[in-house]
């Protein structure tokens, strides 16, 4: 392996030779000794940017240059002369010029290793010839270790080189934070500290200054790069921002350093401060630059130790330098050294070989007769001159001899430990080992030229002191640094009075000025964190840090002065304010309404009012109503878990157990309507009773409390806080949206059931008026909670919304259903009976046997009344109404003939129609319908139903052209072709016992006189309905007036139309045609006369037909009245006998058909209904 190394050496010591042909021979300075230390010392500058590649070195310096190389030769004269140090023992040097260079300073470094090899591989100092033949020259002795270089860059370039040799290495100057890695850096060892400290310090000053925003420049090179890491890495913890960071080379042209100067401008005013971690001629190169591009003045330069307090850097450029910062080592001047070095002349001082040039530099005159005189000076060096002229020590003078007694101290401690009480090298020291000395050296502990402790830390620093220098103009033309500070283990210590003559001169260098109070940074987008926007925090939020607002939490608000959150005080409502008082006052007045309305309806609770309104059913919805006034109370007290518990029951139940009623009612009302639009003869529907509409209510209601029992095992009820705002904070209970939401979302599918079936009955008879007070109260309900549903969802009042909203569900229904049935029991009592809920003005009537079958869907136009076939038809007179007939059928039930006459009055505008039921029965057998007249036609014809001649027999009275029981049938006569025959459409008497034997000829007659009149001058039945449909206006009392008016005798009117169905004479009938909601039943009709009626001839003088003989049922007496079946729709108010009902069933209808002259009837009459005869 050491064959290897020298190898390599050897080869490129060739290579460096044969490359510095053309170069400077390099001279070494060398003092004898038993031990060698070798020293590497910028004797010159570094060589320019053209001449880099020859590796000539620059002008002579003296500070770093010449000082420091009379420096190691006068410290080792004291050491070697001090007896206590080392005894015995000698230690010399060879000096070496580095230049500042890498390149050249790693060639000298080879030339200290070459050495080294050499010496170790000889014989007792003896080198053997190529050809074998001995020498007597004696080599140079190994070099134990190395002082310097003073370069960071350049140190570790050294320290790689000389490792490989195990050759220690302690520098003097080079504070690279790198140069601290003993992995990589084993055998480096520095009198200095860290650039870490004093980058520590650069950012402590520029804390102090509030200097926030700064550009950075640095030196290309560790130095400068290791240091600036440090100072970006510091300063971004401290909330420096750094504007922008810039390098250059120290030997950098002009044009660079003008370049960079320009980017350093762009950032004015903001970052007027410029840190620069820079060697010394980098920052005069910006001095240089400043002065061309005029910008004296516009910056602050915070230089490092490379600057310190030198005056090659500022000479000549003070104006532009004026009023900089820098940072030097804590090195007092070397007062000894000074003493030796002013009396140094160039005729004496023969064993520095660069002191005569150095001379020539200094004074810029030529040494005559030297060996070195050179002859580009014409001056002439005199005697005179003297080096105290502008004298200025090294400012790392102190170190430098640190350095080199760091040395000594390490080899008297390795001599100490190795040779024991001996004086002088031990052969345990021959030859020296570079691990043994480096342990000494770490171990080494002495006290400085300058009074501090030397000794070194695990990484091989010292530690660090500063002193702050400031480069200021102490008189007119006379610049001078002064010391303002000391930064000592990371306390810093400024003279700001110093610094700044008033505190209005200091310089600010800021991206952004501070926020006020209340504030926060935001940084802008791609500027770095020192450049800020000022931005207030919301008023929840607090100043949590200068970056950050932190909202405080829900029930608390920050306190004055934005630092903190205090907590805000629990609201909840109160009965004295003033949106509770409007709700708890329309509560108890709609309370007191309510209890009201109920006892009224207790009280009248078998009035027509109330029972045609379902009161069962009534009491449900003012319990309800009732309900939902009382959660007014529960809402607005305050909130406790009993409270919660009765708000959902409440909220949730009262409006079901109203809308549940009304469902009820207003589905029961749509399928009575909707049975009465079929056929005459519908099925009866279901569930319609008292206790069935109950059970359905209840079991409505029962759903909903279902629902709330769940949503309670759920979410249980219990307080809560809620916040409306950020501000306010309420303490409620915990009803979530699906609690409130849930049960209401019931509630509307109830109320949009019961405004459905409103809008399905909207249409229907006058007297069913309660259908359309339910319509309206379900609109208005409908658009009640239609706004309710935005407002309490988008409101923070969602407990007042909630009061109003169900207060105003339950005044609606109470005002449009109960305040008007309230009026006509206490306002108008006459309007309060059973007609004025059975009649209407709009009439529809029928008559007939009421199957199912019945020819109702095949009535006939008034233009076809008289066809046998006629076919369903309508035919509309100039005031709206219509007329409708229906032909013969056989009853199921004995052998009756019913017949039917349909009258519709169907007003356009209102298709409301009221039905009346005029059964006829009439047996072709056994029974007859009131003959007109005994005889064969009583002088008159007036036959009021027979077909065959029966004279004698009583006819009906007069009653003029209006009376509709003067109707006869005839035969009808027909041109050809001769139509289809049918039974009549109306025959109020009987067929004569002859119609067996009735021709194909028959033709219906109408007489509205006694049979005395002609035919022809008594006018058709078509024109007889006619007349009455045409003068039947919106009032049924003219057809009232004009069926049941009284009208002269005729012939034969001396007996009744049908002696079976006669009422006593005593008995008195309506004058009115009604279904006598409010008439009490008649008695039951005694028939004292079983008499066959009279026949009488046809108008025509057709044959005499006999009446049939009188059967045993004619002679039995009463006929079977329960055979009369008024087959009328039900009524809507109550049920029918055959329903099982409680209510009663409605009175006897009854209608006269024959009209004496008496008042008393004794006229054919219908009764004993076994359905309930009401309107629709």
């Amino acid at each position: 392996m050491v064959l290897l190394l020298i190898l390599s050496v050897l080869l490129l010591k060739e290579d460096v030779r044969g490359s510095a042909q053309s170069s400077e021979r390099r001279v070494v300075a060398h003092m004898p000794g038993d031990i060698i230390i070798g020293a590497l010392f910028s004797v010159h500058h570094q060589p320019t940017v053209d001449k880099v590649h020859e590796r000539k070195c620059g002008a002579v310096r003296e500070q770093y240059g010449i000082q420091r190389v009379e420096a190691m030769l006068h410290t080792l004269e004291r050491i070697n002369s001090d007896p206590t140090l080392l005894p015995n023992i000698t230690l010399g040097c060879e000096i070496r010029d580095s230049c500042w260079h890498s390149a050249v300073a790693l060639e000298q470094s080879i030339e200290f290793i070459r050495d080294s090899l050499i010496s170790s591989e000889e014989e007792e100092g003896l080198v053997r010839c190529v050809d074998g033949s001995s020498s007597s020259f004696r080599s140079k002795k190994p070099i134990v270790g190395v002082i310097g270089p003073g370069s960071s860059s350049v140190a570790i370039q050294v320290q790689n080189l000389l490792q490989l040799f195990n050759i220690p290495q302690i520098a003097y100057s080079a504070t690279s934070m790198d140069l601290s890695d003993k992995t990589l850096f084993k055998y480096f060892m520095r009198v200095v500290p860290s650039d870490a400290q004093q980058a520590r310090a650069m950012v402590d000053i520029v804390k102090r200054y509030n200097w926030t925003y700064v550009s950075a420049v640095h030196t290309e090179g560790n130095y400068g790069e290791s240091g600036m890491e440090a100072f970006k890495d510091m300063s971004a913890k401290e909330g420096i921002c750094i504007a922008h960071s810039y390098k250059i080379y120290s030997n950098a042209g002009e044009q660079s350093f003008d370049k960079l100067l320009k980017k350093l401008r762009s950032h004015l005013p903001k970052a007027r401060v410029v840190a620069c971690f820079c060697e010394g001629m980098t920052v005069r190169g910006l001095l240089m630059a400043m002065r061309r591009l005029g910008l004296a003045g516009e910056f602050l330069l915070l230089g490092s130790d490379g600057w310190a307090d030198r005056y090659d850097v500022t000479d000549g450029y003070q104006r532009e330098a004026v009023g900089g910062i820098t940072i030097k080592l804590q090195s007092p001047d070397v007062k000894w050294f000074d003493d030796y070095y002013l009396k140094l002349r160039p005729e004496t001082n023969l064993r520095n070989p660069w002191f005569q040039e150095f001379w020539q530099h200094r004074f810029q005159c030529r040494l005559e007769g030297f060996v070195q005189e050179d002859s580009k000076y014409n001056k002439t060096c005199n005697s005179s001159l003297t080096l105290r002229t502008h004298h200025v020590q090294d400012s790392k003078m102190g170190f430098v001899i640190n350095a080199i007694y760091s040395m000594a101290y390490g080899l008297h401690n390795m001599q100490m430990s190795l040779c024991p009480g001996y004086a002088g090298l031990c052969d345990a020291m021959k030859p020296i080992d570079g691990r043994k000395l480096l342990d000494s050296l770490m171990k080494t502990n002495f006290t400085g030229v300058s009074g501090d402790m030397i000794l070194f830390d695990e990484n091989g620093d010292s530690p660090g002191r500063y002193e702050i220098m400031n480069f200021k103009e102490m008189e007119k033309d006379y610049f001078d640094y002064i010391n303002v500070g000391s930064w000592d283990n990371g306390e810093l210590k400024m003279d700001d009075d110093e610094v700044w003559s008033k505190k209005s001169h200091i310089i600010r260098s800021v991206c952004s000025e501070p926020c006020e109070k209340g504030q926060i940074k935001v940084i802008r987008k791609g500027e770095v964190s020192c450049c800020w926007t000022c931005t207030p925090c919301k008023e929840n939020e607090y100043v949590f840090d200068e970056y950050t607002c932190k909202a405080c939490q829900l029930g608390s608000w920050p306190t004055d002065d934005l630092t903190g959150c205090d907590l805000i005080p629990v609201q909840y409502l109160r009965w004295g304010d003033p949106e509770p008082i409007a709700a708890v006052v329309f509560a108890c007045l709609g309370l007191l309404a309510t209890l009201f309305v109920t006892a009224v309806f207790i009280i009248y609770r078998d009035t027509p009012v109330v029972k045609s309104s379902s009161r069962e059913l009534c009491y449900i919805i003012l319990a309800g109503i009732c309900l939902g006034y009382l959660c007014t109370f529960c809402l607005i007290a305050k909130p406790k878990q009993i409270y919660c518990y009765l708000q959902r029951i409440g909220i949730g139940l009262s409006p079901a157990m109203s809308y549940s009623a009304l469902v009820t009612k207003t589905n029961r009302i749509a399928r009575i309507l909707a049975g009465s639009k079929k056929k005459i003869c519908t099925k009866k529907p279901r569930f319609m009773s008292a206790c069935a509409q109950l059970v359905i209510a209840f079991i409505l209601i029962c759903i909903q409390l279902g629902i709330i029992i769940a949503l309670f095992i759920m979410e249980p009820p219990d307080i809560m806080h809620d916040y409306p705002s950020i501000r306010e904070v309420y303490l409620i209970c915990n009803t979530t949206n699906l609690g409130v939401v849930t049960p209401l979302g019931y509630n509307g599918l109830l109320i949009l059931s019961c405004t459905f079936y409103a809008f399905k009955t909207r249409n229907v008879p006058a007297n069913f008026n309660e259908a359309k007070y339910i319509a309206f109260t379900m609109y208005t309900t409908c658009i009640i909670w239609l706004a309710f549903v935005p407002i309490y969802f988008g409101s923070n009042y969602k407990i007042i919304t909630m009061c109003f909203s169900v207060s105003l569900s339950a005044t609606v229904a109470l005002g449009c259903m109960f305040v008007p049935k309230v009026y006509i029991i206490l306002a108008k009592p006459e309007r309060n009976v059973r007609s004025a809920f059975t009649t209407s003005t709009v009439v529809r009537m029928h008559v007939g046997d009421g199957k199912s079958s019945s020819a109702a869907s095949r009535s006939s136009s008034l233009v076809n009344l008289w066809k046998r076939r006629g076919s369903s038809g309508e035919t509309l007179s100039s005031n709206g109404k219509s007329v409708t007939w229906a032909q013969n059928e056989k009853s199921s039930r004995g052998q009756h003939l019913w017949q039917r006459l349909s009258i519709h009055i169907n007003k356009k505008e209102n298709p409301n129609q009221t039905a009346v039921i005029k059964p006829f029965p009439k047996s072709t057998e056994s029974r007859g319908l009131c003959a007109g007249g005994a005889g064969s036609g009583a002088g008159s014809g007036a036959v009021a139903g027979g077909a065959g001649a029966g004279g004698g027999g009583p006819e009906p009275p007069d009653a003029g052209p209006k009376a509709l029981y003067d109707v006869v049938e005839a035969e009808e006569h027909f041109p050809a072709p001769a139509r289809p025959r049918s039974p009549s459409p109306i025959s109020t008497l009987s067929q004569r016992a002859g119609s067996a034997g009735r021709t194909d000829d028959d033709l219906p007659s109408l007489h509205s006189e006694p049979a005395a009149r002609s035919s022809s001058s008594q006018g058709s039945l078509m024109e007889q309905i006619s007349s009455v449909v045409t003068r039947f206006t919106a009032n049924i009392s003219e057809l009232n007036s004009m069926m049941l008016s009284t009208a002269a005798p005729g012939p034969g009117a001396g007996a009744p139309l049908c002696s079976s169905y006669l009422i006593p004479k005593e008995i008195q009938l309506p004058t009115t045609m009604t279904t006598f909601a409010e008439i009490q039943p008649l008695p039951a009709i005694e028939i004292t006369g079983g008499a066959q009626p009279a026949t009488a001839a046809p108008p025509s003088g057709g044959a005499a037909r006999e009446p049939p003989a009188a059967g045993p049922e004619a002679a039995a007496g009463k006929p079977d009245l329960e055979e009369l079946v008024a087959l009328t729709p039900p009524s809507p108010f109550r049920d029918s006998v055959d329903s099982g009902s409680t209510t009663p069933n409605s009175p006897v209808s009854e209608s006269a058909l024959c009209i004496p002259s008496s008042p008393k009837y004794d006229t054919l009459i219908i009764r004993d209904y076994t359905q309930s005869s009401s309107s629709l």
